[in-house]
């Protein structure tokens, strides 16, 4: 299967990641920081320029105190 990072998937995973991260009230020059990343990682796979990968998903939860468990609830509860 081929990825698309316009899919409605893809985009539905950057906005419960990113609501996340403000929820919780962090920056994303912190949270970049965390993952020993440029801000400039976290600002391109926020804006769909950059898709990520499992593993990257699974830190970037672990780094906003996001229980991967809970963005699989969130994601399917979306789908349609």
């Amino acid at each position: 299967m081929k990825r698309n990072r316009y899919a409605e998937s893809e985009q539905r995973l950057r906005n419960i990641l990113r609501d996340a991260r403000l929820k919780r009230g962090i920056k994303q020059e912190d949270l970049a920081e965390k993952l020993h990343v440029p801000q400039s990682f976290i600002s391109k796979y926020e804006s769909g320029e950059r898709m990520l990968t499992f593993a990257e998903t699974v830190s970037i939860c672990h780094a906003i105190g996001f229980a991967p468990e809970m963005l699989l609830k969130e994601f399917q509860r979306h789908e349609t």
